[in-house]
């Protein structure tokens, strides 16, 4: 097991049954958004199981009070690994957010916090409550059809972005960022990009491929200007020449 502590999975004999114990097998942990499963496999059996953690800073072993003597394959650890600083390794889940645009150059995110399975006195806990001023928010931003992508830290869940290239589409995704956790584990899941339409010309949103093949079709339409210009004068000169001709025969 991981979490800072260590896993031991007893067997209870509920009915009387031959043969060995059987042995909990692939115990995994399985951490999201303050929610700790601790689940395993075994062959189907008539034993029940009861879970203990290990407590590496009182050197303890304690038992999960959810789960003594129970049938099924998983126990939830949640309540057992209070005080909530025991969470440092489990992952957050995606943030939310939207864009209100506050100008041309400047737009404000507004980025909601998912509530968490901890419930204290009565009330459902959210991100924001269990890390506090611990949870900072990492924001990435490009324009749109660029590759080239930056980032900024706030300390707000409501961070202004200024800035901005007026009449540009921008993108952008937010990441819950927790400084205080080991490097591993800083950084949440990014959200989906959110993109503020700008009010840029059709011409500036065309590929490379579309810019060259409207060069091509300027050229071409170029050359056969020129050519047909040519080819004209080329027919009035060759009339003018010809009607001088006839004049002078007639003078003659």
């Amino acid at each position: 097991c991981t979490l800072g502590s260590v896993c031991h999975i007893g067997n209870n004999l509920s009915l009387t049954s031959g043969g060995s114990v059987p042995t909990a097998q692939n115990v995994r942990w399985k951490s999201l958004d303050f929610k700790t499963i601790l689940t395993w496999t075994v062959e189907k059996s008539e034993y029940t199981y009861t879970v203990q953690y290990f407590d590496g800073e009182n050197g303890d072993w304690i038992t999960a009070q959810d789960c003594i003597d129970i049938s099924e394959v998983e126990c939830d650890l949640t309540k057992e690994l209070m005080p909530l600083d025991r969470f440092e390794l489990i992952d957050i889940i995606v943030l939310e957010f939207s864009l209100m645009d506050v100008n041309e150059s400047t737009v404000i995110l507004n980025i909601t916090h998912p509530l968490t399975s901890i419930i204290k006195r009565q009330k459902q806990q959210t991100l924001k409550d269990i890390l506090q001023t611990d949870l900072k928010y990492k924001i990435s931003y490009y324009k749109s059809g660029s590759t080239g992508k930056r980032e900024k830290i706030f300390d707000s869940s409501t961070p202004e972005m200024s800035g901005l290239d007026p009449g540009q589409s921008y993108c952008f995704m937010v990441a819950a960022f927790i400084p205080s956790r080991p490097k591993a584990t800083q950084h949440g899941a990014w959200s989906a990009p959110q993109c503020r339409q700008g009010d840029t010309h059709v011409l500036q949103d065309l590929s490379l491929g579309a810019w060259v093949g409207i060069i091509f079709i300027l050229i071409t339409v170029l050359i056969i200007f020129i050519t047909t210009t040519v080819l004209c004068c080329r027919r009035n000169q060759r009339r003018h020449k010809s009607l001088q001709t006839s004049q002078s025969l007639v003078l003659r």
